[in-house]
Order: C-alpha cells, then sequence, then structure tokens
C-alpha cells in the first residue's frame, strides 16, 4: 500500500521534457543532455516514492545537476581527518597538482628517451628521486600500496616461503590481509612466534624449516601495547635471507617536532639492509595513490621482471604527481610548507585559534577544544589537539538533518558530529578560500 503522501508526490513530477527544460536553464547544457539526466533523475524518482522511502520533499534539479557533474567531486574536509580515505586521502600540493594538469594536456615522454630516441622506462620519472631520498639503489611504483606489497612478495618469494611475525598477520584495511597477500603472491605462509612476543630466534627457526624470504608489517592502524616484543629492522636484515620491509605509510619527511616518531622512516629500513621497502604514495607523503617500493637492485630487478609489474603499473598522471610531490622533499622545509598533509601536521596553535574564530565569528557558531587524527592508517594514537566550531541545529532534525544540508551545500562541507552539534575543525580546510566557502555553507545551512 502506498502512503497517501507518496502517491500525492508521484502524481506532482513533472514530465521529462519539463524538467529538462529547467535543467536547460540553470546548467546551460544542450537539451539532449538535460533529458537523459531528467529521466533518470525521475525514474529514481519513483522509484524512492514506491518504496516508501524519501516521502519528504527534494529538488529535482539539484539532483540532476549532481548527476550531470559526473566523476568524484571536490569536497570541504571539516572533519579533522587529515588522511580521510572516503575523501581521497592526501590532498595535492600545487605543484603536484600543476603536473598532473600539464602532463593531461597532450602527449607526455611517459615510456620514451628523449636522449636516445629509443624506448624508456616509466620508473625513471621517479626512481633516481626516491634512490636520493631514501638511500636506495633502485626503486619501482605500481598503482598503489597493496599492489607493491603483493609484488614483493610474489617477486621474492615466488613458490617458497615467507616467515612472518603472528603479531603482523594484520588486516590493514578494506580486507587486505597479509595472509591473503602471501597465498595470492604463490608463496607459503610460515608463522613466526606469537601474538604479542617474536623473537629473532622464532625467525631463525623458520628459516631452519624452509623460509626463503621474511616480511615485516608494521601495524600502520593500530598498536598493541603492554607485553609485547618484535624485532628491529636491522637483526632481521642479518639473518642472510632477503627481509621486505612494508612500512604502510612510509615517512620522507623529517622534524615536525617528534610527530612522526611512531612511524619508522624510510631511509632506516633501507640503511639496515631491507631487500624491498613497500609505502604507499598518498598517506605521510602527501601524494598521489600509488605503492612504492626502494631496495637492492637485484631486488627492484626481480620486481620488474614480474609479471605483476604490467598489470599493477602506474599511470601518467599519478606519476606526474609523484615526481613533483618527491621533488618538494629535496627542501624539507618546503616539503612541510607546501605538501598539505604535512602543513595540517604541522599547524601551529596560533593560526587554528584564528581560523577557528574567523569560522565561528562568521556564522555565530561557538569555539571548541577538539582533537583532529591522522588518519588513513597512520599515527593511529596522535592526538592533534586544537579549536574546532561548534553548531547548534536551529531546526527540525537535529544535527544529522544540518550535516546533511552542509553536504548538499556546491562544494560539500563533510563535518561530523559530537553530542548533538555539528563540528567542522578548521585544520582540514585549506587555505583561505576554503575557510571561506565552509562559512558560507555552515550560513547557508541555518538560514
Amino acid at each position: 500500500m502506498i502512503d497517501p503522501s507518496a502517491q500525492e508526490r508521484l502524481r506532482a513530477l513533472p514530465a521529462v521534457d519539463q524538467l529538462a527544460a529547467q535543467i536547460v536553464v540553470v546548467a546551460q547544457i544542450t537539451p539532449a543532455e538535460a533529458t537523459s539526466a531528467a529521466r533518470v533523475v525521475l525514474d529514481g524518482r519513483r522509484e524512492e516514492l514506491l518504496s516508501g522511502v524519501g516521502v519528504e520533499e527534494v529538488d529535482l534539479v539539484a539532483r540532476a545537476l549532481g548527476r550531470l557533474r559526473g566523476g568524484p567531486r571536490r569536497v570541504l574536509n571539516g572533519t579533522g581527518v587529515i588522511i580521510h580515505t572516503n575523501l581521497g586521502r592526501a590532498p595535492l600540493a600545487e605543484a603536484a597538482a600543476v603536473a598532473v594538469a600539464e602532463a593531461a594536456r597532450g602527449y607526455v615522454d611517459l615510456e620514451f628517451d628523449l636522449v636516445t630516441g629509443e624506448r624508456g622506462g616509466r620508473d625513471a620519472h621517479v626512481a633516481g628521486l626516491l634512490c636520493e631520498l631514501t638511500g636506495a639503489e633502485d626503486a619501482l611504483v605500481v598503482n598503489n600500496g597493496a599492489g607493491a606489497t603483493l609484488l614483493a612478495a610474489a617477486a621474492l618469494a615466488g613458490r617458497g616461503a615467507i616467515a612472518v611475525s603472528r603479531g603482523q598477520l594484520v588486516e590493514i584495511g578494506g580486507g587486505f590481509r597479509v595472509p591473503d597477500v602471501i597465498a595470492q603472491a604463490g608463496a607459503r605462509l610460515l608463522e613466526v612466534g606469537t601474538t604479542n612476543r617474536t623473537r629473532l630466534a622464532d625467525y631463525r627457526t623458520a628459516l631452519e624449516n624452509g623460509a626463503d624470504v621474511i616480511l615485516r608489517v608494521h601495524p600502520s592502524n593500530f598498536r598493541t601495547i603492554g607485553f609485547v616484543e618484535e624485532v628491529g629492522i636491522e637483526a632481521l636484515c642479518s639473518l642472510g635471507v632477503p627481509t621486505i620491509d612494508d612500512l604502510g605509510s612510509g615517512v620522507l619527511a623529517t622534524g615536525l617536532d617528534g610527530l612522526l616518531a611512531d612511524e619508522p622512516p624510510v631511509r632506516a629500513s633501507i640503511a639496515a639492509g631491507a631487500a624491498l621497502v613497500c609505502f604507499s604514495g598518498d598517506k605521510l607523503l602527501g601524494g598521489p595513490q600509488a605503492g612504492i617500493l626502494v631496495g637492492n637492485a637485484a631486488a627492484i630487478a626481480a620486481c620488474r621482471r614480474h609479471p605483476l609489474a604490467r598489470a599493477l603499473r602506474l599511470g601518467r598522471l599519478p606519476l606526474a604527481a609523484l615526481a613533483a610531490t618527491l621533488a618538494l622533499y629535496r627542501d624539507p622545509d618546503r616539503a612541510v610548507r607546501e605538501i598539505p598533509v604535512l602543513a595540517m601536521l604541522a599547524a601551529d596553535a596560533a593560526t587554528l585559534a584564528d581560523r577557528a574564530h574567523r569560522l565561528a565569528d562568521a556564522t555565530g557558531a561557538e569555539v571548541i577544544d577538539a582533537v583532529a587524527r591522522v588518519g588513513g592508517g597512520a599515527l593511529p594514537l596522535l592526538e592533534l589537539h586544537g579549536p574546532a566550531v561548534a553548531i547548534a541545529p536551529t531546526g527540525s532534525g537535529g544535527a544529522d538533518a544540518l550535516a546533511a544540508k552542509l553536504r548538499a551545500h556546491d562544494p560539500p562541507l563533510i563535518a561530523r558530529i559530537v553530542d548533538g552539534r555539528v563540528v567542522v575543525d578548521p585544520r582540514t580546510l585549506q587555505g583561505e578560500e576554503e575557510l571561506d566557502q565552509a562559512a558560507a555553507a555552515i550560513t547557508a545551512a541555518l538560514a
């Protein structure tokens, strides 16, 4: 039985051509594009009403415009989570954004050597930079961090066995589990030690039982405390078999007042003698989605030869962004200033207070003490204390309705709800423009 109010709204739906005419006026697009969008929006609205959901009034033109935009939309991150996986993780530095636009405009020397006129390797655009920044002999990039670990395991272990501490047989996120990765690589897993304590002698026993490779996995998104013991990378590398060090985020930055102390730096693993070190490009490195492998020449060559390397290779646009991001690390101070993830981590109290009070003054909100997070499976124990603004809902529906209005704004403002109020953290709003846009979104939602 259809709700009477739903029946009334069904009868009130405009014809396709009527809605298309409204869309053309607002969006200034062709009638064919408007008609296509109108038809899809009206079909969806009918399904909602017939199923008993969405009885409230909706803006059909706004829905159509949202559909016409296509692709991921730019949003304002007011959540206080710096590396927000649902919002695309690390925002790119301006230099990286410019590099992407330049690479997108025409042809590029992706796999072409301009000196010799022969075919080149796409890794050449970043391999030298990565070796310079990490001390590695060679480097290879693939499309994401999970792909880097999979390729490393497949290339070095093959049909052999990989020793992993039981405390490191983790699920990193999205169903990405270390035992499954080893199985997909075609290798056999040898579990070492116990959940909370693993010693060097446990690894020696695994080698005696046929382990060909050691894999160390950094617990990026959690920490185990108390009666625990793990073996350091230096000791593992002394055992005489190739060691893969999966660092998760991968830290190239220096300084930052010890904020990154809980994340192992890439250069330290290379110096210890790891055959391969794997890490992501879009977490603490602050670049595009990418999986990075650095290590000794023989290990990287084995990865490059493996069939998975082609299946996992990085496209030209993220490659351009990665090269530009890595170049910023040549000057550590510039990297902290210009790479958004690092700048948000390093933001000083006075700057954050000024931004919060400006946002509160513009919207009538209240400045409160808040805690921001790194996110993205990095530094789970780090609490970034600072000011945020809290907005009390004024209409029906409470904080959920207010947060929905903020998401409906253009550009959408994504916030969090705390104690019945909507909280917007200025730490993750980039620059003056985003601060002003956030204020406009809040003002419009409260109007």
